[in-house]
């Protein structure tokens, strides 16, 4: 580490203003992060605001979103609290596997039962 270069810690207290939490309604590791497309995304975002947005155009689980950034979930905690709250993404608890069957299966399932 070079003389100049502040580490690690402080660049992170930069990210996230010194908060450690996100603003708003909690959200664990497996919400789902979606960017919303008909949104104009400021001009002013930093690097990291700019990833999410790019990497969530499709459904993103919260810790994917951090392997992807390389930072400590805290810190994309705050940062994805940040993008909610402004507007320019959404972040949603993951539905339950029961409620993501496609109609389509339970035509497949109901016409089975008939043909019995």
């Amino acid at each position: 580490m070079s003389g100049d270069d502040p580490g690690p810690l402080i660049r992170l207290f930069g990210l996230t203003g010194g908060r450690a939490r996100p603003q708003g309604e909690t959200f664990d590791l497996v919400a789902i992060v979606t960017t919303i497309g008909d949104v104009p995304e400021p001009a002013d975002l930093i690097p990291e605001h700019r990833a999410v947005l790019t990497l969530c155009r499709r459904p993103t689980p919260v810790a994917d979103v951090a392997a992807h950034l390389r930072l400590p979930l805290n810190i994309t905690r705050v940062i994805l609290g940040d993008l909610r709250r402004d507007g320019l993404v959404t972040i949603d608890r993951p539905r339950p596997v029961a409620q993501t069957i496609d109609e389509r299966i339970y035509r497949e399932v109901l016409h089975g039962l008939r043909s019995l």
